[in-house]
């Protein structure tokens, strides 16, 4: 029988790289749902491909343009995600939720009522609701994957290990573009530079956060919540060529290391055939990478957004909401140049010591309006601040 799945952000690259891999093994599986936020003429073509008869295009402009196309004419158009419950009359068997940005949030936790597992690629929604999404997965018996690289790879060497015998975990970082730059020409840094990263081709935003290592910071935070480890378990180490993605040191002795290319498709493809025998194509072992892991301390003169942990206790709250908003809203206005790269963690360090956001340290989200309302109130704070 056909998986039947849902691919909410199909149009990104991760969403991409999962119709790619199935578009190699159609006949096993059964695309229920795909969405976009804006890009609906490449959404019509993979709807085209696999014959979906549901879509959803949350921009609203975009919808309205979409209803009036003839190729659209045999398809359930939607523009939010209220009617999951009527395209998804029966739990699927797996969602990939690729939207990028906070406003992935709703829509993941939205679909965890309909699906047995759930394969998250949005940092967003793990750093500011984890604990909405773990009473979601609870309250459904909805199964979690992980999709970064990173986590999927702490994920894989945990396997079913208790949490009670791991000593520490390390994740790894390229340094991004700038990681042999002296600290004076970083200053300086136009967008240009920043998105022009060594090892991954990844969107603009992320690109951006390699570079500041503020991508790092948030992959922290998840490791934090995600397999509810305290903060000073989880380490950070430089690692120029991406080929060890995490280890992890046991209490029994034990050091277990997972590398693979730096390629996403690998984790999407484990967590879409998980415990099954499918294979992927890849690399052989490298052996030169492996012989030349230079693995190294990060320079938090060079880095100095790694100090933003310091700020972030081993508990879910709004703070993180602070931090997430603030990062977004400044990265934005970098690739405007209207400010310049140092000032993105210059800012961000400004607004998450601001009385008014310090507050939200002892405050856990209640439900997904809150963490709203906040992102809008920070967004706004740094526009006063910064323009």
């Amino acid at each position: 029988m056909k998986k039947k799945i849902a691919i909410l952000g199909s149009t990104g690259s991760i969403g991409k790289s999962l119709i790619d891999i199935i578009k190699k093994d159609k006949k096993n599986f059964d695309i229920v749902l795909l969405t976009a936020e804006k890009n609906y003429s490449e959404l019509l073509k993979q709807a085209k491909l696999f014959k979906v008869k549901n879509i959803i295009i949350s921009d609203k402009k975009k919808y309205l343009d979409l209803l009036k196309k003839k190729s659209a004419q045999n398809l359930n158009i939607y523009n939010n995600f209220d009617k999951l419950g009527s395209i998804l009359k029966k739990k699927i068997d797996y969602s990939m939720c690729a939207i990028s940005g906070i406003n992935g949030l709703e829509p993941s936790l939205k679909i965890i009522k309909y699906t047995k597992k759930i394969a998250l690629a949005n940092k967003e929604s793990i750093i500011c609701g984890w604990n909405l999404i773990q009473r979601e997965l609870k309250k459904n018996k909805t199964q979690f994957l992980p999709v970064d690289s990173e986590h999927f790879s702490i994920w894989s060497l945990i396997d079913k290990e208790s949490k009670e015998i791991i000593d520490k975990v390390f994740i790894t970082a390229s340094g991004g573009p700038f990681l042999k730059w002296p600290l004076s020409k970083i200053k300086n840094a136009s967008p240009i530079n920043a998105l022009n990263h060594p090892n991954w081709s990844m969107g603009k935003k992320i690109s951006i956060d390699s570079a500041t290592m503020m991508n790092k910071v948030f992959e922290v935070i998840e490791t934090q919540k995600i397999f509810d480890l305290p903060k000073k378990k989880i380490k950070i180490l430089i690692h120029e060529k991406s080929y060890v993605h995490a280890i992890v040191q046991f209490k029994n002795g034990l050091k277990k290391i997972l590398v693979h290319d730096t390629n996403m498709r690998i984790p999407i493809f484990n967590t879409l055939y998980h415990n099954s025998r499918k294979t992927i194509k890849s690399e052989n072992l490298d052996i030169k990478k492996i012989n030349n892991l230079n693995l190294k301390s990060i320079d938090k003169k060079k880095f100095p957004s790694i100090n933003v942990l310091k700020k972030i206790s081993n508990k879910n709250s709004m703070y993180e909401t602070v931090l997430v908003s603030a990062n977004d809203e400044l990265v934005n206005l970098f690739l405007q140049k209207k400010i310049s790269f140092n000032e993105i963690i210059k800012n961000l360090m400004k607004i998450i010591n601001l009385k008014e956001f310090r507050k939200f340290r002892n405050k856990k989200p209640r439900n997904i309006r809150e963490i709203y309302n906040l992102n809008n109130s920070v967004r706004l704070k740094i526009r006063e601040l910064c323009i």
